[in-house]
């Protein structure tokens, strides 16, 4: 099946390459990412038995952040290197951890096999649902263990490898152990013919990688003085948050909106919305100083990296991505943690266990419509009491998960002493 794969996938390059050769003329920064994919592993220099975490973006990178740091303090005497997939990714990383960090090639053996041979790997840690097939049959071939980090398998993702089980089996062969978020998600694997001691449960390393930084939620509350904060919004949604701002505008109470769209280039359109629906806007950008105050109905987020600090001055959130399947939805632990009540859609396929915490815990509203933004917002702003006892209830709720890093520790030790004994 291996040969199968690589016929296709060089079958797949040759008819694309006319419009790859054109790319690469024309499209610079198209250039540099191929670069990047076939040298920058190049430099790295020649390991032996590193621990090597692979995490795909940025998503992916803030979850292994923290187990990297663990491995290096655990294993002093081991080098940990990190791949990433995405540009976003590696940029993160190189910024936020003090290991050596490369872009992953292109899943082509001339590729890989120079690639394992100068890593030589003791194990290869996979973040959340990284399959990537000439890397971990070659994994398989020398003999490295393999581990699944923070498994994630949607209800979306096992209808489809249901589909194509031979295939899926094949493909996951290599990996030793499977360590998984959930038992629901630790289930489907169950159902695909996955041998039941290849699964664990460990949790989800998301709630160990949060931090409060030392705050809580707000002791008390005023009505009216109360920040609203729209976080990771995608296209379909700024509209109905619009609509909602607009009506709890109307009210006399001094209520504050922060908008911070997922994707930052999307902010020149989030604006007109915002201004078409007749509401002034403040720029993050524009601000001197990010603990003052703005006169404008609406603070608009224009940059990476600050969300949370805006999540710590707010009451109440709503995390984007939730309406569309398409999505998945976004992040809603890191404004639970803070003691936010949280709103979202119900399209939650990446974060479903997350989502049914938060619900049953009080802590998370989930609404069918974003028609359904305003009335729930009317009702949750009428009651500073209601948004505290549901803000408590939301950061407790993800304070109990915390300990995936520790169990995720103890299988990767568990691997070093055992090897793969596949």
């Amino acid at each position: 099946m291996k040969f199968a794969y690589n016929i296709i996938i060089a079958a797949a390059i040759l008819l694309a390459s006319p419009y790859w050769i054109i790319r690469l003329g024309l499209d610079p920064a198209f250039r540099s990412e191929i670069i990047q994919r076939t040298r920058h592993w190049r430099s790295v220099p020649q390991q032996t038995r590193c621990l090597w975490v692979h995490a795909s973006s940025v998503g992916e990178v803030r979850v292994a952040e923290l187990l990297i740091r663990a491995l290096q303090q655990r294993y002093p005497d081991h080098t940990v290197v990190l791949s990433t997939y995405s540009t976003t990714g590696y940029d993160l990383a190189k910024e936020a951890l003090e290991c050596l960090v490369f872009r992953l090639p292109l899943d082509l053996p001339f590729f890989i096999s120079p690639l394992l041979k100068r890593l030589d790997p003791a194990v290869l840690i996979l973040i959340e649902a990284e399959y990537w097939p000439n890397l971990l049959h070659s994994c398989l071939q020398r003999k490295i263990p393999v581990l699944l980090t923070n498994g994630r398998l949607s209800a979306k993702s096992f209808a489809r490898y249901q589909k194509l089980k031979p295939w899926f089996l094949w493909l996951t062969k290599p990996i030793t152990t499977f360590s998984m978020r959930t038992q629901a998600e630790a289930d489907r694997l169950l159902q695909l013919d996955i041998d039941p001691v290849r699964v664990q449960v460990t949790g989800n390393m998301k709630f160990d990688s949060l931090t409060t930084d030392g705050n809580h939620p707000p002791k008390s509350m005023q009505v009216g003085k109360i920040t609203v904060i729209f976080g990771s919004t995608r296209p379909g949604e700024e509209l109905a948050i619009a609509k909602a701002i607009s009506q709890l505008s109307q009210n006399p109470l001094d209520y504050k909106f922060i908008i911070a769209p997922r994707h930052v280039p999307r902010c020149r359109e989030v604006e007109s919305i915002l201004r078409d629906a007749g509401l002034s806007v403040t720029l993050h950008s524009d601000r001197k100083d990010s603990t003052e105050s703005w006169t404008t109905t609406v603070l608009l987020v224009d940059a990476l990296g600050v969300l949370n600090d805006y999540y710590r001055q707010g009451h109440v959130a709503f995390v984007g991505g939730g309406f569309d399947p398409r999505y998945g939805g976004h992040n809603i632990l890191e404004p639970a943690l803070l003691g936010l009540p949280v709103i979202y859609g119900k399209h939650m396929g990446n974060f479903e266990e997350e989502a049914r915490l938060l619900a049953e815990s009080g802590g998370g509203i989930q609404i069918e419509h974003p028609e359904d933004l305003t009335p729930v917002l009317e009702q949750l702003l009428s009651d500073p009491e209601e948004i505290l006892k549901r803000g408590t209830l939301a950061a407790e709720a993800v304070q109990r998960q915390r300990g995936a890093v520790e169990r995720n520790l103890d299988l990767i030790q568990s691997l070093l002493e055992k090897g793969n004994p596949t």
